[in-house]
């Protein structure tokens, strides 16, 4: 499915470079430096000053501020019965089977990407907080769903240590797919702490708990398009520079890879980061532009459509979920194990980083244009400049090393796919009341 439209980005600032190579490159260099070492200390500041969870990524608003205690004093996260559903969710069904811990598994990607490993066969065990960031119920109804195909979600935080630790203790899942994180590109300016605590302080928590977990897992985990921040060179590939963030939210999963490259180097787990460009597709997230525009149209609201300066076009590259769960499970497959054991590395691991896009970026007059015509409804625009709040203009993703080294074709064009979307979301809600699929 897809991911926010993100808008627009403000116009690239311009950036008057040395004319000597030599200083061009010192100074890359320090801006590099500059913006990893402060997201470093944001983080020591945030462990040692703001240990609890702010409301939008904790599973409650009421959580004890001790998260590691939180979980082995609650009954239902110990003893026979909880011990005996994670082992059963996590049984492995094929022949060629893998066990893989899924975080945010009641999530747009995470639901998506747990069905599709139960279906072939694979153990899967979910975690997730059920934040209410959006609206909670559509994620107790992505759990309903797995939940009948046998996929058992563990409501629990990522920063619970224990918790996550107790999970490995009972399984020794040979797979992470580290898919929960604080999501939106706007709302960081916002609630900035909920981003630190799940993108940064969390991946760390769950890196933390793999390195010293014997056999330690393989990760793949998700990254973002918005990595790529104020890039103007199209398409986007994975040795363009990443180091000028657009947005709080970019900057946080721009630490994540730096922090998968450390975990990598000094405790040998296999890592493999994956850039998200824009999902969308049945049962996503209300905040993505697709979703809000199509609940508006229908009630005949005003719909923002963003332009950069001088009308300028802002177009994303969207993505069907289908073809990003497709990629998900090509990175676990060629996924090679980590090479560390109790937290010592043994030899060099494996490092990776995918994008996975769709290759075809769209206009998002264009989307609407599609949704008017799936919903036999005319929309009412309004034409804005786009605001200052870290969208960027543009986003085409060049998908050639995820076709060499994962096998990623995705084969569902917009029309196609938000058809789709459209199908199940008036199956969903029904005169704004959800009815059950």
């Amino acid at each position: 499915m897809k991911q926010h439209i993100d808008s627009a980005p403000s116009t690239p600032g311009k950036f008057k470079m040395e004319k000597s190579p030599y200083n061009r490159l010192r100074l890359h260099s320090s801006l590099a430096k500059l913006t990893f070492w402060s997201l470093f200390f944001l983080v020591l500041i945030y462990f040692f000053f703001f240990k609890s969870p702010s409301p939008s990524s904790s599973s409650s608003s009421s959580l004890p501020s001790d998260l590691s205690r939180r979980s082995l004093r609650t009954s239902s996260y110990a003893g026979p019965n909880f011990e005996k559903r994670v082992r059963a969710s996590a049984k492995i069904r094929s022949r060629t089977g893998i066990s893989v811990l899924v975080t945010g598994a009641a999530g747009f990607v995470g639901t998506h990407v747990s069905a599709a490993l139960k279906r072939r066969g694979d153990g899967v065990v979910g975690l997730d907080n059920f934040n209410d960031y959006y609206d909670p119920s559509l994620k107790r109804a992505r759990q309903a769903l797995l939940e009948r195909s046998g996929v058992y979600i563990v409501e629990g935080d990522i920063n619970d240590a224990v918790l996550v630790s107790k999970l490995f203790d009972i399984v020794p899942f040979t797979h992470v797919m580290h898919l929960a994180a604080q999501a939106g590109v706007r709302y960081a300016m916002e609630n900035p702490g909920s981003y630190v605590h799940s993108n940064i302080a969390g991946l760390v928590s769950i890196l933390e708990v793999c390195k010293n977990a014997n056999p330690q897992p393989a990760i793949v985990w998700a990254s973002s398009s918005s990595v790529y921040g104020l890039n103007t060179k199209v398409p986007f590939s994975e040795k363009d520079r990443t180091d000028q963030p657009a947005s709080l939210y970019a900057a946080t999963k721009k630490a994540g890879e730096e922090f998968a490259h450390t975990y990598n180097h000094i405790y040998g787990l296999s890592l493999t980061g994956l850039r998200f460009f824009t999902v969308y597709g049945p049962w996503g997230r209300p905040d993505m532009a697709y979703f809000f525009f199509t609940r508006d149209i229908l009630k005949g609201k005003s719909i923002p459509i963003f332009e950069a300066a001088n009308h300028g076009t802002v177009a994303r590259d969207f993505t069907y979920i289908d073809d990003i769960v497709k990629g998900c499970l090509g990175a676990l497959d060629t996924a090679e194990k980590s090479t560390g054991s109790g937290g010592k590395k043994k030899g060099a691991a494996q490092l990776r980083v995918f994008n996975l896009g769709n290759t075809s970026p769209v206009p998002v007059s264009d989307l609407v244009g599609i949704l008017e015509k799936l919903l036999k409804v005319k929309a009412k625009r309004l034409v804005m400049k786009l605001p200052r709040n870290g969208d960027v203009q543009f986003t085409h993703a060049n998908i050639s090393l995820a076709e060499r080294e994962i096998g990623y074709k995705p084969s569902t064009d917009l029309q196609t796919g938000l058809k789709k979307f459209v199908q199940w979301y008036l199956s969903y809600y029904e005169n704004g009341k959800k009815a059950a699929q």
